[in-house]
């Protein structure tokens, strides 16, 4: 137990640092911009993340949205009841509800642009149009390539979900208690803040494959955009209303002194 809490404290270290939390959706902006140039200039060589197969794609991008709420449904709960009643906990678990509600409409509204803006051809290269197959899962069905205006879902919920989890990650820069008198909820606690920022780290280093082998800079552009947008809506206008889930226990209001 003393190693994990030792990681733990160096976690919060590192996240209490202001600069590290301001920055990193310019990390995610940078990250995109970068990779694109890169991208389009082929200076990145091929490499096992460049194939969509690859185990971290399969396993954990391909369901980040069931990953990030699988961890942080009970990381919000055990971090937000911290001498808090039951009233405050449920309206901090109803940012989840509101997160999965701007995932969901979101990543359809761009299923929807790409079938609307389409076609189905039979090569990659965009050969042999075939107009009888109207819709991108007919295409599919068939065997062919649907060629669509496709923004990057994945350059969104990467960012998007990396920032949620950063986030909600908050109270635990005042969660100090020392090792010896620590109980099996703090244990729990730690080890969903070990997981949650190991998480954020797959999400940051998919986000850079996606970024320099994946979708055009326009497409990566505006689901990383959507990504910024929607935090900062949520977590930076609406969630400082009353009227709203709130924002979690902030380090800078319950900061404890030695």
């Amino acid at each position: 137990m003393a190693a994990l809490r030792s990681i733990v404290n160096n976690l919060v270290r590192i996240w209490r640092l202001t600069h590290v939390r301001q920055n990193l959706p310019y990390l995610f902006i940078g990250i995109s911009l970068i990779g694109s140039i890169l991208k389009e200039l082929e200076l990145v060589p091929k490499t096992y993340f460049s194939n969509s197969k690859n185990f971290l794609n399969l396993y954990f991008v391909k369901i980040s949205w069931g990953w990030t709420i699988f961890l942080l449904l009970p990381f919000i709960y055990l971090s937000n009841s911290h001498k808090r009643g039951n009233a405050f906990v449920l309206q901090r678990l109803s940012s989840l509800f509101v997160a999965t509600v701007i995932w969901y409409t979101c990543t359809e509204t761009f299923f929807y642009i790409e079938n609307i803006t389409g076609a189905c051809y039979e090569t990659e290269s965009s050969e042999s149009i075939r107009g009888e197959l109207a819709s991108k899962a007919e295409c599919k069905k068939a065997g062919f390539f649907w060629n669509g205006y496709d923004i990057s879902g994945h350059s969104f919920i990467l960012a998007y979900s990396a920032l949620v989890i950063v986030e909600e990650m908050t109270p635990m820069l005042h969660l100090r208690r020392a090792v010896q008198t620590q109980g099996t909820e703090d244990t729990i606690l730690d080890v969903l803040y070990v997981m949650l920022n190991a998480i954020v780290a797959i999400w940051i280093w998919m986000f850079g494959c996606t970024s320099v082998y994946f979708h055009d800079v326009s497409h990566k552009a505006l689901g990383t955009g959507c990504a910024l947008l929607c935090w900062y809506f949520t977590y930076k206008v609406w969630y400082l209303n009353q009227y709203s889930p709130c924002l979690p226990p902030q380090y800078s209001e319950q900061k404890q002194h030695a």
